[in-house]
């Protein structure tokens, strides 16, 4: 009887995804014993015979397995608890299907389990025609299978039920006037544990009413599925913020609570350990004040001792170069014995050198990981490390160093990632970004804030708009700032996370990290932009009041005016401040996978200066003679592939023209053109005169070359049909160094152009692209271009792709 009263506190393994690796689970257990949490449900929705093939047995290696699984949990103290899912397909009418039931259960019975758990949730209403012969409702068919198997596993102490209403959403009508649930109170054996989530699949607040409306219908205290931290749902939302919105009195009403955590084993770190804190705040040792539950102090607590854990070569495997000795700093928390001695039988004592990046996608690292050129660049020049210059206000026209190409720069300066330490600040950082589903942390807050702000009030600093307070001015130009400088501390984190010595945190959470880090990059990229750049009211394509009318100033939750579930609006912080981008709905512009291969080189975007213009020159000059397989000696003049390729746009589009760059310096830049009429007519007005002034003809000069080069710009402004501009008034060109290690980063400075264009009024852009370009051709296509016109319809060689803003 006493051990039928323990409240289960623990951890619920029933997200949809990929299982945890078998080492990760250990892990979990010894995590879990330091802490003082005793239960651990095994449910994950993506092993087979776990729901989907529910029927078979475990083969013998799996059995083996299982068993190795249990003895751990059970050896650490922990309750372990075997659920099984099989109501997709269940005829809960056959006596086969029962029988095969209880042969599974019967295995993992005699491999040691002793509790069990048996779901009915994520499945149809309906009934086959058996089984609505043999039941009146669907509960009764349920609760009949579920009496069954309780009685033949010998009553265990701990067996749960989960119906398939499981949260108060999911009622019909109400949670008290169910009849599914009053079935369930009414018929359900006494003992046995009917799984609760409250109020919603995912619930901000749990509620004492609501649980006692709960008890009354059901005849028994509820267990807690908690999906608080569970990110199955939305692929790039992560969530490390503590256990929260769950008053620890709570737990006089509550048989258990189990968090259901993130998919990511590594991001669960802060959850469970603050959920541990949670759980100890209520025991009856535990009554002053200073004890009670407080979410940022077991946050703090939590962020102490992950620092340890962030900073330690933990391999993606968890091999570790010390022995278990975490117990030590965590007992004064948990109140637990000392476990420095417990045998560390998942961590490796031997030394493991620092390991060189291998795919995130693969199940387990390759023997001999190919490392690429920006991973040999890093080790060459780890100690030769500098800082980045600080970043200009936008207001600001400084460019980046302009003296001597990349190569030469490349010796002093590297890859970032100083010594691989994560700083607590950066840390918080990480959290605040990453917090909790119905909540954003400060950092988040504060990035959402300053970006809506300087949205609604950039007509202070527009191209033309009237003279504003030079007061208004500065508050804006000083909220930009810091708003650049938070942008600036994500790109940093993206980098120290990579650069970072724990690569099995690294494997985790990259994907969140880089994701986030390409949006700062888009939104810096913007706000440096509309300083001095996006037209206001007076100019005849500027529409920037209409693009920015729906600028929010609240969460997408409080303007429906409901409490939805997190994932009515997707991506997080990183899907909010993509919203709140001109483009921000154009989501194949946002959405992608992350590289193959991490890098920890830090990027930035930002608009053109005239500075840059000798650099830009010598990149596309490089890239001609690659492609062409010349040299450099041979060209009549330096500037002719810059004049013709890039000179029309810096000289007469500036504004629309944005730089990609490294610590090298540049290695991009993508180009526009926001009307392409208009910017005909002023190119053959002002431009190719002034480059037949600059290339005169010479007589019979070798050096025919430049002559050919002032027709092709002729050729270039070609008239484009009507049936063209009228979608697609704008034009771009993008160009990109072939060593770039990460190419997502041309997909984020292509973005931040289409993110300008569409702020200053146009409605689509073009490019054109050589037919036998077959690779800028997909990615193009991958960003939304669609073919729209062939070469021949202009007299010349070209596939020209345009996609709506």
């Amino acid at each position: 009887m006493e051990e039928k009263k323990q409240f289960l506190c623990g951890v619920v393994e029933g997200f949809y995804g990929r299982p945890w690796s078998m080492d990760q689970r250990k892990v979990l257990f010894q995590w879990m014993q330091l802490w003082g949490l005793n239960t651990y449900l095994y449910g994950p929705k993506d092993d087979l015979k776990h729901r989907l093939l529910w029927r078979e047995v475990y083969s013998p290696e799996e059995e083996a397995q299982l068993h190795t699984l249990i003895v751990e949990a059970q050896s650490r103290g922990l309750r372990f608890v075997y659920a099984v899912s099989p109501g997709q397909d269940i005829v809960f009418s056959s006596s086969c299907d029962l029988t095969l039931l209880k042969r599974k259960l019967k295995q993992v019975s005699d491999l040691g389990c002793q509790a069990f758990a048996i779901l009915f949730d994520d499945i149809d209403h309906s009934m086959c025609q058996a089984d609505s012969e043999a039941f009146p409702s669907f509960a009764h068919a349920q609760v009949t299978v579920t009496n069954e198997l309780y009685r033949f596993l010998g009553e265990p102490p701990v067996f749960l039920f989960c119906p398939t209403e499981y949260c108060g959403s999911l009622c019909s009508p109400s949670v008290s006037k169910s009849p599914y649930l009053q079935t369930v109170g009414e018929d359900l054996l006494p003992n046995i544990t009917v799984i609760w989530t409250g109020s919603k699949v995912i619930s901000r607040q749990l509620s004492l009413d609501c649980l006692a409306e709960l008890e009354s219908v059901l005849q028994r205290p509820p267990l807690i599925w908690d999906n608080l931290h569970a990110n199955d749902y939305d692929t790039r939302r992560l969530f490390l913020g503590p256990f929260k919105g769950r008053d620890p009195q709570l737990r006089s009403h509550l048989r258990g609570l189990l968090l259901n955590p993130n998919c990511e084993f590594e991001a669960n770190y802060i959850p469970l350990h603050t959920l541990a804190s949670w759980y100890r705040a209520e025991k009856d040792d535990m009554k002053d004040e200073e004890c009670e539950y407080c979410p940022e102090r077991a946050l703090t607590a939590a962020l102490h001792d992950w620092m340890e854990e962030l900073n330690q070569p933990l391999q993606a495997g968890r091999q570790s170069t010390r022995a278990d000795h975490r117990a030590s700093f965590s007992s004064s928390r948990s109140k637990t014995p000392d476990r420095s001695d417990c045998p560390s039988t998942f961590r490796a004592t031997h030394a493991v050198a620092k390991l060189p990046v291998f795919p995130l996608n693969s199940s387990s690292p390759p023997s001999s990981p190919p490392m690429g050129k920006a991973e040999r660049e890093g080790r060459e020049a780890e100690k030769m490390r500098s800082h980045q210059p600080s970043q200009q206000l936008p207001g600001s026209r400084s460019g980046a160093p302009v003296g001597g190409g990349r190569a030469q720069r490349a010796q002093g300066r590297g890859l970032c990632g100083g010594k691989g330490l994560l700083s607590e600040a950066q840390v918080r950082l990480l959290v605040g970004l990453h917090y909790l589903p119905h909540e954003h942390g400060p950092s988040a807050q504060k990035l959402l804030k300053d970006l809506t702000w300087l949205k609604s009030n950039c007509h202070l600093v527009g191209a033309n708009s009237k003279k504003a307070q030079a007061q208004k001015v500065d508050e804006w130009r000083g909220r930009a700032s810091s708003f650049l400088s938070l942008c600036e501390d994500i790109a940093q984190l993206h980098c120290s996370v990579v650069g970072g010595a724990n690569r099995a945190v690294l494997y985790d959470l990259y994907p969140y990290v880089w994701d986030l880090r390409n949006t700062a990059l888009v939104a810096k990229a913007f706000i440096c932009w509309l300083d001095g750049r996006v037209l206001s009211d007076s100019s005849s394509l500027a529409t920037w009041r209409n693009c920015f009318h729906w600028c929010g100033k609240t969460t997408g939750a409080d303007l429906l005016g409901v409490d939805p579930e997190p994932w009515v609006f997707k991506g997080g912080v990183s899907g909010e401040v993509q919203m709140l981008l001109p483009i921000g709905s154009s989501s194949e512009l946002f959405t992608h996978p992350p590289p193959l291969f991490p890098t920890s080189r830090l990027y930035n975007i930002r608009p053109y200066h005239s500075k840059d213009k000798v650099e830009l020159y010598r990149m596309v000059r490089q890239l001609h003679l690659r492609t062409q397989g010349g040299q450099e000696s041979t060209m009549p003049h330096p500037d002719v592939i810059g004049d013709r390729c890039l000179g029309p746009c810096l000289a007469l589009s500036p504004e629309y023209s944005f730089i990609l760059e490294d610590e090298l310096g540049i290695c991009g830049c993508v180009l526009g053109i926001i009307d392409v009429r208009s910017f005909a007519k002023r190119c053959q007005a002002s431009w190719i005169p002034a480059m037949r002034d600059k290339y005169p003809p010479k007589g019979n000069s070798s050096h025919s070359n430049t002559q050919n080069l002032v027709q092709l710009m002729e050729e270039d402004q070609g008239e484009y049909p009507d049936s063209l501009l009228y979608h697609f008034p704008s034009q771009l060109r993008l160009d990109a160094l072939p060593e770039l290690v990460d190419v997502s980063v041309s997909r984020t400075l292509l973005t931040a152009l289409l993110t300008a264009l569409k702020a200053n009024g146009s409605q689509g852009v073009f490019c054109e692209v050589q037919p036998t370009d077959h690779q800028r051709l997909e990615f193009l296509t991958k960003l939304g271009f669609l073919e729209i016109l062939r070469g021949e319809a202009r007299s010349r060689e070209g596939v020209v792709l345009g996609r709506l803003l």
